[in-house]
């Protein structure tokens, strides 16, 4: 058998392919996403060796870390990154995978205490909650866009300090010190960059699991799916609290009860008008009339509730010719009205409105 790879070539392998698959264009075939997985599979591996040799530990500061060690903290970001970029027919598992290896990377770094301030109130929010994560939660759009053009302007100081180190490096390598600044200024480049993807992957998982929840279109579901019954029975829902007549009348069911040609198209019972409206009285949430309006009138007199004619004190009643004596107490009747009215004309009692 041959003897495990080497950590160091194993480790410069893995990046340069990862380099090379960022200048990429084919990144839709089968065969660019054969290589992404490939060199994922190699990141895997790094991250083994590196638990297999012990080369980092909670208990340790990092002046105990060797320079030569530095470079390996950036495993878990490279890995990230690449989960990241790739393809998979469950995209979430995917994201929330590449969120995990983010996270291996920021608490390795909290450990040797190699987060900034800003750094470190960021990782603190993350932890607080990762499903929510986001580098502005405000919703002020000016705000957002000021914390933008700052991560910007601060990005491109990293990668200026990066270039200028990277530049020197054969000079570099002599020098002990100089070589573990180039290290450490590319691991606040990653991390920067880390907290940027961390914000992008919220939204995008947030927005996943916005699509799977939403309803189904009834049009792209399969004719036996359960869901397209229970669409097309939401369909006939009505904010009406009681159906209308035709409904109760037919016992709740909607539709002509006989076809064009005669044909029964649902169960029907033959009852009087009258029946059925009594029958419909008593049921939740509907209250219909039982009898007629002349019905109603009758009962009311019957109970004595109601007077037919009219006011019978203002009836006149016929006198009787013969009837001498009744026909003088009717003249001294009207004598006496008529000298109330000449002592009394109309409006002399109205002394109010008078000047």
């Amino acid at each position: 058998m041959e003897e495990p790879q080497n950590l160091r070539s194993l480790f410069e392998a893995a990046k340069s392919e990862k380099s090379s698959l960022e200048a990429r264009t084919d990144t839709n075939t089968d065969q660019y996403r054969s290589d992404v997985n490939s060199t994922i599979a190699n990141f895997e591996e790094c991250q083994r060796l590196i638990s297999l040799l012990s080369l980092f530990s909670s208990n340790e500061t990092l002046e105990d870390v060797s320079t030569a060690d530095l470079q390996y903290l950036t495993v878990d970001y490279f890995l990230a990154d690449l989960l990241q970029r790739s393809y998979s027919s469950d995209r979430e598992t995917l994201l929330r995978r590449a969120i995990a290896q983010y996270e291996r990377y920021l608490a390795r770094l909290d450990d040797y205490d190699l987060l900034s301030p800003s750094d470190k109130k960021l990782y603190v929010q993350f932890e607080a909650n990762p499903a929510k994560f986001s580098l502005t939660p405000t919703n002020d759009a000016a705000t957002r866009r000021e914390v933008k053009v700052n991560r910007l302007k601060e990005e491109k100081e990293l990668k200026q300090k990066l270039e200028y180190l990277s530049q020197n490096r054969n000079r570099l390598q002599s020098d002990d010190e100089d070589v573990r600044q180039l290290y450490l200024a590319e691991l606040n480049l990653y991390t920067h960059q880390t907290f940027q993807s961390l914000d992008l992957l919220s939204q995008e998982i947030s927005m996943l699991s916005a699509m799977r929840n939403a309803p189904p279109n009834p049009d792209e579901l399969r004719p036996d799916d359960p869901r397209r019954q229970d669409n097309a029975s939401r369909s006939n829902y009505s904010d009406r609290l009681d159906p209308p007549l035709s409904q109760l009348l037919n016992g709740g069911r909607f539709g002509p009860i006989l076809s064009k040609q005669g044909k029964p198209m649902q169960p029907f019972t033959l009852l009087d008008r009258r029946t059925q409206l009594q029958q419909g009285v008593f049921r939740p949430s509907h209250n219909l009339p039982t009898m007629t309006i002349d019905e109603y009138l009758e009962e009311e007199k019957r109970r004595g509730n109601f007077i037919q004619g009219g006011d019978q004190s203002a009836t006149q009643v016929e006198v009787d010719e013969d009837d001498m004596d009744k026909a003088d107490e009717e003249t001294m009747k009207a004598r006496a009205w008529d000298e109330f009215k000449e002592a009394n004309p109309r409006g002399s009692g109205n002394t109010l409105n008078r000047g």
